[in-house]
């Protein structure tokens, strides 16, 4: 049964504040827990504070029972600026995933902002990076594709979470992973250490630096927190806080087979590249992350090649050009088509070529360049050569990679050997990116002419 004890919020901030015990408070006369009578819910009347949960550098976190739903809920509270507080609220608000703890509530109460969200029953992540208590590889692996797809997922809404590791990651009932906290650290101003906010062990050299965050940084984050999963010690751990901002910024990580030996190459490999100090040399996106630990699973147990055609298949399908195509024609397509790796600024396609194919970028990013002049970028999920391979036009310019890239070359003749509804799919995807980049091209073109004074604004 709940307790019948009922607290204010701020009675625990000032707890927080004076370090006082929670004996202290539990002094307090017991009050009546009882429902609002109005519409008009103060935090007092509709939340109720049963016990604390956890506390971090962003305020603490309680179990509270929601009087108005009638259910228990997850209560951040915090003292920092308002402004700021809901508007990193708002934008984690927004997110709607399987593997995203759903946020509630948001607002300010007197001089405390607080933040309801789900409320997980079960443990984070930190339970299983002690060596006596490390998951299965493929159970860590699984979890960690997971928080990539939430990652993704959140990184496509302009949300970067700033903060990833181990107690950030929770598992419900149903050992389903949920990622917590969006941004809610970097809101903090009066806590505020050495100019830097979040934890080092898991922050990017370039969060360490001051430079500008990115995607990036998050896939570095996560790659610090699969490394302490897989070997149950921190991927950069010194001796003091000055000591780990130095390791994570100059020093590799000791390497994971001299800490376990049943870790397969590919395994290493891909934390390895997940950790690497530059961002341009990481993962370019989640999904690319989240592509290689598909692949590395089936090495866990050897279970053959056909869970990598499988992973590949699954991979395609969630690229934009081919989201509408059905699992059985990305399967047919991918029979037929060769895929390549490309080193990064290699020429791919020359000025002056007349191409008899086609490509799909399925990792890295391509640029468009003539005269040592880039004209464009194509990123991952987009094609290229189209326009030569099907109208048997002369290139205008090169088409060089950016980064590593992996490509799918599809020859304009293995198309016509494709069943007709793929013919009209690919058809249907080639109209759909010419269309955008003819949009992007018009309004780049008015913007010029806007400026150059040929138009006049309106």
């Amino acid at each position: 049964m709940r307790p019948k004890k009922r607290f204010k919020a701020s009675q625990f901030i000032d707890l927080i504040e004076s370090r006082l015990t929670l004996y202290n408070i539990f002094e307090s006369p017991p009050k009546k827990r009882q429902a609002p009578a109005s519409d008009a819910y103060t935090f007092e009347q509709r939340y109720n504070i049963e016990r604390k949960l956890g506390q971090g550098a962003s305020g603490t976190v309680y179990l509270v029972w929601d009087q108005y739903i009638k259910r228990y809920v997850a209560t951040k509270l915090s003292k920092m600026n308002a402004d700021r507080f809901m508007a990193e609220a708002q934008s984690a608000g927004r997110l709607k995933h399987a593997n995203i703890v759903s946020i509630h509530d948001a607002s300010t109460n007197g001089d405390f902002c607080y933040l309801t969200m789900e409320y997980i029953a079960g443990p984070d992540l930190g339970k299983f990076c002690d060596k006596d208590h490390l998951l299965p590889l493929k159970r860590a692996l699984k979890i960690i594709i997971s928080i990539c797809e939430a990652l993704n997922y959140a990184h496509k809404n302009g949300v970067i979470h700033k903060d990833i590791k181990p107690t950030n990651i929770l598992l419900d009932q149903e050992n389903i992973p949920k990622l917590t906290d969006f941004g809610i650290t970097q809101m903090v101003e009066s806590t505020l250490k050495f100019g830097i906010f979040g934890t080092p062990s898991y922050m990017s050299p370039e969060q360490l630096k001051n430079e500008v965050i990115t995607k990036k940084s998050d896939i570095f984050s996560l790659g610090c927190v699969l490394y302490e999963l897989v070997t149950g010690q921190k991927a950069f751990e010194g001796d003091n806080f000055f000591s780990t901002i130095y390791k994570v910024i100059y020093e590799e990580p000791t390497s994971i087979s001299s800490i376990r030996q049943d870790i397969p190459p590919i395994l290493e490999k891909i934390i390895k590249k997940a950790l690497s100090k530059e961002p341009e040399k990481r993962y370019q996106t989640c999904l690319d992350f989240a592509h290689d630990l598909g692949i590395a699973i089936p090495d866990l147990n050897s279970s053959g090649s056909g869970n990598k055609v499988k992973g590949l298949i699954n991979y395609v399908q969630n690229l934009p050009f081919f989201q509408k195509f059905t699992e059985s024609q990305v399967k047919e397509l991918i029979s037929g088509c060769n895929i390549i790796k490309v080193p990064q600024d290699k020429i791919i396609l020359a000025e002056g070529d007349i191409g008899d194919a086609f490509y799909v970028i399925l990792r890295g990013i391509v640029k468009v360049a003539t005269n040592s002049k880039d004209i464009a970028t194509i990123k991952a999920g987009e094609c290229f050569g189209e326009m030569g391979c099907i109208g048997g036009q002369v290139r205008m310019a090169n088409i060089v990679s950016v980064t590593d890239c992996i490509l799918m070359r599809i020859k304009i003749i293995q198309i016509d050997e494709l069943s007709d509804l793929i013919q009209l799919q690919f058809y249907k995807s080639f109209s759909t990116t010419l269309c955008r980049r003819l949009s992007k091209s018009s309004s780049k073109t008015s913007r010029v002419m806007k400026k150059s004074g040929f138009v006049k604004a309106h």
